[in-house]
């Protein structure tokens, strides 16, 4: 009797399995880039992307929680404002004096991390506790963190009097800004955290679904309120790196739009916004990919407020493609 041999699985196949899509797509777009403009591939223009993505990578690291655990998150954009405004007052307060401070920049990391986690949990309280649509509950933290930072800082900028802080947010190590090697790092942690710990496989399947979940005696709220925490604690983060590149912000539009970039590109890297399964390193090169874009756009000399049209498009052509696959 003949056995029949296992069919060789498609390309398409493939990509499915093992989630190669994202990375296929950043390539294409690389080459594309690089063809495209002779600029494209000198080093500082590609350490540009890196740490211009860096930002809404480390809130996206977080987002991909959230959405993995079948919620969304539209605050953090003006999370980011009032973040960063605690950020530089407490820097200044505690003694940020010019040419020193690293004390003072320390105490003020991590305020500005626990004040992120705080707002976050503040989130995750009022959609589980509350029953409310986290739709909703961030629609409404959108409006009130932005609401604060205008009002905190009379709609004008906070300054930074520390020297050291400045020279932190610009500073590199072996080559790499120092955003970017913060963004890889917190990559490793949290994919560790998301594939190899009960915390993970339980966001995992409260996310899947979440009937099943409470029928498996796992704490779906908890679980569920604690992604909020981190994508609050990574918006922190990002809160003191991206202050620390000017050493100042500006209360109307500091973090404008970083809800949408921080969406997309957990979307384009393959987690779905059913929720359930995503990935850690596919939310870095959905980072990347919007990054490559935002430049490539640039070098080709298309408007720069076109790039919300763009970028737009791309969520719209990834939602497609996961449902299709």
């Amino acid at each position: 009797m003949a056995v029949a041999l296992p069919a060789t699985p498609t390309l398409l196949a493939r990509l499915r399995r093992y989630n190669y899509a994202p990375l296929a797509a950043a390539l294409a777009l690389f080459v594309i880039s690089a063809l495209s403009s002779p600029y494209f591939l000198q080093p500082q223009n590609l350490l540009n992307i890196l740490r211009q993505v860096s930002y809404t990578g480390i809130i996206a690291l977080g987002m991909t929680f959230v959405i993995i655990g079948g919620g969304i998150d539209l605050s953090v954009g003006s999370m980011m404002a009032v973040v960063g405004a605690l950020t530089i007052t407490v820097l200044n307060r505690v003694g940020g004096d010019v040419g020193g401070g690293s004390g003072a920049i320390a105490v003020a990391a991590l305020a500005s991390i626990a004040f992120g986690g705080l707002l976050g949990l503040a989130n995750g309280v009022t959609i589980t506790k509350g029953k409310i649509a986290p739709f909703i509950v961030t629609l409404g933290t959108f409006a009130i963190f932005r609401s604060q930072a205008l009002y905190w800082g009379d709609a004008g900028e906070f300054r930074s009097t520390s020297a050291a802080f400045g020279e932190m947010g610009q500073g590199t190590i072996l080559g790499l800004p120092t955003p970017v090697w913060v963004w890889l790092l917190l990559a490793g942690g949290l994919n560790v955290l998301l594939n190899n710990t009960r915390y993970g496989r339980h966001v995992c399947a409260v996310g899947s679904n979440e009937r099943v979940a409470q029928y498996a005696a796992i704490g779906v709220d908890r679980i569920r309120m604690l992604t909020y925490v981190i994508v609050g604690g990574m918006v922190g983060v990002s809160a003191v790196l991206n202050t620390a590149r000017l050493n100042s912000l500006s209360s109307t539009n500091f973090g404008l739009n970083y809800e949408l970039d921080a969406i997309a590109a957990v979307i384009i890297g393959g987690t779905p916004m059913t929720g359930g399964r995503g990935s850690i390193w596919g939310t870095v090169v959905g980072a990347i990919i919007l990054g490559m874009i935002s430049n490539w756009l640039n070098m080709v000399g298309i408007s720069p407020y076109l790039q919300g049209t763009v970028k737009g498009l791309v969520i719209i052509l990834a939602v497609f493609i996961q449902r299709i696959m």
